[in-house]
């Protein structure tokens, strides 16, 4: 069964369980009063009853006497019966009200109640109660509410009122209050029936949502959804999660699109020297070997593809181990190292590779932080290669390592012709290079950039690039700092003096 129909059922049962209280109180309340108010008659009777029976011999006849407060019709109800029995329980005398008030009723014996034989005060009720109620039926099925007294004299004397109108009246209730129970089980049906349709609504949407999903249409979410009822506040839950899971399968796509872009180009690098090893080695077996010359020149090319392979293989092991989550598998091994003084050898070694190149060193002394000082350094040499390889000759290179924010930044600037916005957001991707031609003069594999900022991030820092206006690039690594102890240092030659400062 829906929900909808289970809470429907159970508003239902809950509300039919309280009008069925409501109810049985109401008829008991009204069957007690009337009943009660029967009774009270029955003693008004039993006062009266002497004088209407003309116990006192003050009058003869079938009539009774006029009473102080009017006639018995207007004190007691049509079919009100009295009775005056002897010890032995015969009549003696009796009186029923009627609306012709004809007296006796002798001759209709099918309308007087029928008496039992113990009376108060027969002979048949030896060491009974002096006074007694209870009811009783005449011969034409009408109950009767009996008051019997037994009298000092002997005998009994007893008043008996029909019950006609207290049982219609109770009967009555009970249809009306049929009636009542059945429209209003009926208009809550209805009611609950829309209200519950309209609250379960958005249970509807989450189901249309969660099948559009299904469909294949990540962007579907459930709408409207707020934070003022409990489903509203399921449907927030679930645009959360169907956020989360449209991102990821992003992610993965997005990650499915680099794999394969990464192995597209990793196997056109591999394929490129793998190639030129294969023409060599086929040119060395049909006759190279004899002719010196072009055996120095097949050997030579060979060697040199074969390091060219071997130095894509390592670039690759390294950015795979560097991608490992595990950091027992990390090449990374932190210690307290000096930024500045890996800076400076980097920037040392490139001047004796590009002495005609002008690159300049701006530090303002030792930067401590946590690195692995060999991956640190082949982070700079990977930067300051890449400005020597995509400047032209003459180009000034500015280092310059500091601290910013609480940041230990180095920034590897040139004036060369620079890259566009659009090629500095993808620089750091795996064999992205801006030149999309795959010529040797032009470049390497494309992984030094990558390896750059892998060994950042390894860090626990990040590489950047941004464009330099008017002209030229500027890449920066950011590593988390642990401490600056800077120290009154002498410039190198040609750099200008360092700024000079404590802390």
């Amino acid at each position: 069964m829906s929900v909808r129909g289970r809470v429907l059922i159970g508003t239902l049962c809950l509300v039919a369980a309280a009008v069925l209280l409501a109810d049985f109180a109401v008829y008991r309340f009204l069957s007690s009063f009337l009943h009660g108010r029967v009774d009270d008659q029955l003693e008004s009777g039993m006062w009266a009853a002497p004088r209407i029976l003309d116990l006192t011999g003050e009058s003869s006849g079938p009539s009774p006497p006029i009473l102080e407060r009017g006639t018995p019709e207007t004190v007691y109800p049509p079919g009100t019966y009295f009775a005056h029995l002897d010890e032995a329980g015969t009549m003696v005398r009796d009186f029923m009200i009627t609306l012709e008030s004809q007296g006796s009723l002798r001759d209709q014996p099918s309308s007087v109640p029928r008496l039992p034989s113990d009376l108060p005060g027969s002979g048949g009720s030896a060491g009974s109660s002096p006074s007694s109620r209870f009811i009783v039926e005449s011969g034409d099925g009408t109950q009767y509410r009996v008051l019997a007294d037994a009298l000092a004299e002997g005998g009994t004397i007893l008043v008996a009122i029909p019950l006609t109108s207290t049982s219609a009246t109770l009967q009555r209730l009970l249809l009306i209050e049929a009636g009542v129970t059945a429209a209003v089980l009926l208009a809550v049906g209805l009611l609950g029936f829309f209200v519950v349709r309209r609250g379960l609504r958005p249970l509807d949407r989450i189901a249309d949502a969660a099948g559009a999903i299904a469909a294949g249409d990540l962007s579907a979410r459930v709408r409207p959804a707020n934070d003022r009822t409990e489903v509203g506040r399921l449907g927030l839950a679930l645009n959360t999660m169907l956020s989360q899971i449209e991102t990821a399968f992003s992610e993965r796509q997005a990650s499915e699109d680099r794999l394969r872009r990464f192995v597209a180009d990793a196997s056109h690098e591999l394929r490129t020297p793998l190639t030129s090893i294969q023409g060599y080695a086929e040119l060395f077996r049909r006759g190279a070997s004899e002719r010196p010359e072009d055996l120095a020149k097949v050997m030579r090319q060979i060697e040199s593809e074969s390091r060219r392979v071997s130095e894509l293989v390592d670039e690759l092991l390294l950015l795979a181990r560097l991608d490992q989550a595990d950091p027992s598998e990390s090449p990374i091994e932190l210690a307290r190292v000096d930024l500045t003084t890996i800076v400076a050898e980097a920037v040392e070694a490139a001047r004796d590779l590009d002495p005609d190149r002008r690159i300049q060193l701006v530090a303002n002394g030792p930067v401590i932080v946590m690195g692995d000082d060999v991956r640190l350094r082949q982070a700079l040499d990977n930067l300051l290669s890449n400005a020597r390889r995509y400047t032209p000759t003459g180009t000034r290179v500015r280092v310059q390592v500091g601290i910013e924010d609480d940041t230990a930044a180095v920034d590897v600037a040139d004036d060369g012709p620079g890259i566009d916005a659009e090629h500095a957001e993808r620089v750091f991707e795996r064999f992205y290079r801006v030149d999309r031609s795959r010529s040797r003069q032009k470049g390497g594999v494309g992984l030094g950039l990558s390896i750059v900022a892998a060994i950042a991030e390894a860090h626990g820092g990040r590489a950047t690039c941004e464009p330099v206006i008017p002209h030229g690039v500027r890449f920066r690594i950011e590593l988390p700092l642990v401490e600056r102890a800077e120290v009154v240092a002498e410039p190198a030659p040609g750099e200008g003096r360092a700024t000079k400062a404590a802390r």
